[in-house]
């Protein structure tokens, strides 16, 4: 594979999705708030992202059965929102900067071809005491407020790194709209509550309740 591919599970239908984007990172914050997002809104896989700047490692499984390192994709339908809901292995090395704008541009053309004008994507962000929130970097002033209003603080004055906040920052060189969404973790370990905490305001956000025992 000397190129990035994807697989084709099956073909959506889409009405003005909400593309979401949680991926491995700090916490992994964005990686648990996508799967809490796909089991409520029992999202299906439709498609697959392979690319040879993932790490060189294979993923095994019960079995003993190994695969390659992917992105996946997911379609749901909500009466309030569709979702395109993207989820991964991993990330491209932070070394390879060309890679990891190839990477988000082709995420990009992949989600737009389904007509995403919204992005929302999920990360964590280090904090060094023991305080909850979700913080908020967006595409526009209106938006940034919109979320704040919603109960998020402004995210400002620091840096977002990796896909989370890349691929936002290029939507935006496109003309879409979207938020990007962090909890707050101490990044030591997989923090769940921090993933649910990003994933319920982002459900109350767009109008979508969501009950304490998910």
């Amino acid at each position: 594979m000397d190129r990035l591919y994807f697989h084709q599970i099956f073909e959506p239908v889409f009405e003005n999705p909400v593309f979401v984007q949680g991926l491995p990172g700090f916490g992994n914050v964005g990686k648990i708030a996508a799967y809490l997002l796909i089991k409520f809104c029992g999202a299906k896989p439709f498609a697959e992202l392979y690319s040879p700047s993932f790490p060189d490692y294979v993923s095994v499984n019960s079995k003993g059965i190994c695969r390659l390192p992917k992105y996946e994709f997911y379609a749901a339908h909500m009466e309030k929102n569709d979702f395109l809901i993207m989820t991964g292995d991993t990330q491209p090395s932070f070394d390879d900067v060309v890679a990891h704008y190839v990477v988000c541009n082709e995420i990009l053309d992949f989600v737009e071809k389904y007509g995403c004008n919204f992005i929302v994507t999920i990360g964590g962000v280090p904090i060094t005491k023991e305080e909850a929130q979700v913080y908020v970097a967006a595409t526009s002033p209106r938006l940034a407020t919109e979320f704040m209003e919603k109960g998020a603080v402004i995210y400002s004055k620091g840096r977002i790194v990796g896909a989370t906040g890349l691929t936002l920052a290029l939507a935006k060189e496109r003309g879409l709209e979207g938020v990007c969404l962090l909890g707050s973790t101490t990044g030591l370990k997989a923090d769940r509550g921090a993933g649910f905490a990003v994933f319920k305001f982002l459900m109350k956000a767009l109008g979508n309740e969501v009950k304490e025992g998910l």
